[in-house]
């Protein structure tokens, strides 16, 4: 084999359909767009609109209040931390930081910032970092003998 004699398979492209060249071809003349205006025209399209009714974004009402300044926290459940630890993804003998968490694959690389839930039960003797954790969290970890360090002082 030679490299001009290389060729793609039977069938392996279709030749594309060439608009507008006449009304022997079929699509000529309006080239499949139908008569004239707006949708006739290249790259203009309404988004949203409904023919001339009220689009649905205008006969719902607006609802609720979205606040820009939330930070959301991904989270971490104390079952999560068990079931890591027993599949020997975590080792309960480090601390069990946003990094190891990372190394475990319960994080996201990305992440900057972890939550503590209680759901879920833990038997490891832990002692967690993290960036926040909930009260009932923290009791769980201390009576199964670990500690909770919380990285914002809180």
């Amino acid at each position: 084999m030679l490299l001009n004699e290389i060729k793609d398979n039977p069938g392996a492209h279709k030749r594309r359909m060439r608009v507008g060249r006449g009304i022997g071809s079929g699509k000529g003349k309006t080239a499949g767009r139908g008569g004239k205006g707006q949708t006739a025209r290249t790259g203009v399209r309404i988004n949203g609109f409904e023919g001339g009714q009220t689009p649905i974004h205008r006969r719902l009402p607006k609802r609720g209040f979205n606040n820009h300044s939330r930070v959301e926290y991904p989270v971490i459940n104390l079952g999560t931390l068990q079931k890591a630890v027993d599949e020997g993804a975590l080792d309960a003998k480090k601390p069990v930081t946003l990094e190891a968490l990372k190394a475990a694959g319960l994080l996201r690389q990305n992440a900057e910032t972890v939550k503590l839930l209680a759901k879920g039960t833990l038997t490891a003797k832990l002692m967690v970092e993290v960036t926040l954790a909930s009260k009932a969290a923290a009791e769980a970890v201390e009576k199964a003998g670990g500690n909770v360090k919380v990285a914002n002082g809180s």
